[in-house]
């Protein structure tokens, strides 16, 4: 965290660009407004967050009734659990456009709408395509919400990325093993249908909505976006710590830009607040642009984030690490259960497994900003899941609360994954470009996992070639994850 709170104090922007910020913080009542519009970014983050994974783990606690009640295969089973990574991989990669035309908040409030409609329709959609298509509503909202929560965070708690990003990945991981753990006992209390213990985490989502309101108010409430001439981002929502203040705590809050980089991100890029659009409306375009800030919002970035290495290891490390989560939360259970182990026991087990990233996820990112090199966190968390694996393959059930445990640790390669794309580049465009490729392209490499664990394990009858794959994949993991954790950023690979 000293690293991003070292680099996010040197922003110099000329004293010419006024925020709206800065001029609501000279107005009465300017600092109240922030601070509520701070404490509910913060419930926002974390109801959102909360929300990111019982999609999959409810379904990976209940996976047995509902292949029985859809009459699913293990390779069709496989098929739906390879559809979440599918999903944020194709819907991922349009956050970042949609935040610049919509907002951020309006963006993750539509997704957080998205998750509650899909989960409260897929269990009685009829049928397994049915099921799918709700499935990828719901996970159409996680996906966009996935790649603008860093963002999201560099954006208005550009000091606190390592505390804000183990914030909501601790609310990542207790609404995972939430999910995992109670699933199975509401079903039973439900009268043991597989459709009303799905259908439950609807109402979470719904609850999810109401933070992000306002910011969808704000926008609704603005005049069009910006015309030629004008640069779209220097409006600001109520309590915005704004990358362009003159003076005092919000000059030294925004990230720092250089000549040639635009000195806003993608939340910024659309108006939060009517009553800021105003203000910045009254100011002259050439007000509201800074010395050599790109022309337009709309115009594509110009880091060509392909050619970092650094960009390609933090890719294909976000990838493998999802791989192994996902095989986890999808088929864990599954692998008790044939062990002889208990449903009831076997959802506790995955939500052991989940609920080790409460505290982790918000020790490691900690962590990781104070090491020059993340390397060895990722080597340790390898080392936890080889351990993991091979206590499932020898004695799955005698062991059983063991493995759920280091497995747990090494799932915890998810919130250093989010923490190192906050490292990894300087400005907020940035790392708006670095997640939306990292994680769009992680997501389309564990795509096949899933899907192959299921159909070897239809075709060899038990789990020993599965869980020899998930080995293997873990020796890549750690290797690109060195390369990924080293002490550089994309902008200096890959040029502007």
């Amino acid at each position: 965290m000293g690293l991003m709170a070292s680099e996010e104090t040197r922003t110099m922007t000329p004293p010419t660009v006024r925020s709206s910020a800065a001029h609501e913080a000279r107005e009465p009542g300017g600092t109240a407004t922030r601070a509520w519009t701070m404490r509910l970014l913060v419930l926002g983050i974390v109801l959102s967050a909360l929300n990111l994974r019982p999609a999959i783990t409810s379904l990976g606690a209940l996976l047995e009734e509902v292949r029985d009640g859809l009459g699913m295969s293990g390779s069709v089973a496989g098929l739906l659990t390879s559809v979440p990574p599918l999903c944020f991989a194709v819907f991922g990669v349009m956050a970042p456009r949609l935040a610049r035309r919509f907002g951020a908040g309006a963006v993750v409030c539509a997704g957080m709408a998205a998750i509650a409609t899909g989960l409260a329709i897929r269990p009685y959609a009829g049928g397994t395509a049915g099921f799918l298509a709700a499935s990828a509503l719901a996970l159409m909202g996680i996906a966009v919400s996935n790649v603008l929560m860093p963002v999201i965070v560099k954006h208005w708690f550009p000091d606190r990325v390592g505390s804000m990003t183990g914030l909501y990945s601790m609310a990542l991981a207790l609404g995972t093993a939430l999910a995992a753990a109670v699933t199975v006992p509401l079903t039973d209390a439900l009268g043991g249908s597989w459709q009303s213990g799905l259908a439950l985490w609807a109402g979470l989502a719904v609850a999810a909505v109401l933070p992000w309101l306002p910011f969808v108010r704000g926008r609704a409430a603005g005049t069009a976006a910006p015309g030629p001439g004008e640069r779209a981002g220097v409006a600001s929502g109520p309590g915005e710590r704004s990358r362009g203040s003159e003076s005092g705590p919000e000059r030294a809050a925004g990230p720092e830009t250089g000549p040639g980089e635009r000195a806003v991100s993608p939340e910024t890029d659309s108006h939060w607040s009517a009553r800021d659009r105003e203000t910045d409306g009254d100011r002259s375009a050439r007000d509201r642009e800074t010395p050599g800030s790109a022309p337009a919002a709309g115009e594509a970035p110009r880091l060509r984030i392909t050619r970092s290495r650094t960009a390609w290891a933090l890719a294909v490390f976000f990838g493998l690490q999802a791989t192994a989560a996902y095989i986890t939360m999808g088929w864990m259970a599954q692998i008790f259960r044939d062990a002889g182990v208990p449903a009831g026991t076997a959802g506790l087990l995955l939500a052991l497994t989940m609920v080790m990233g409460v505290p982790l996820a918000f020790v490691i990112p900690r962590l990781a900003t104070r090491l020059p090199h993340q390397g060895p966190i990722v080597l340790a968390l390898g080392v936890c899941g080889l351990a993991g694996y091979a206590g499932l393959y020898f004695a799955p059930a005698a062991g059983a609360w063991a493995w759920a445990l280091l497995l747990g640790i090494a799932n915890c390669a998810f919130p250093l994954a989010l923490t190192m794309v906050g490292m990894r580049a300087r400005t907020g465009p940035g790392v708006a470009q670095l997640s939306a490729f990292a994680q769009s392209t992680g997501y389309l490499i564990s795509i096949p996992g899933p899907l192959l664990v299921g159909v070897l394990y239809q075709h060899s009858g038990g789990w020993g070639l599965p869980l020899a794959l998930m080995s293997a994949l873990m020796i890549p993991q750690v290797a690109v994850g060195f390369l990924a954790g080293r002490d550089r950023t994309v902008e200096e690979e890959a040029g502007r």
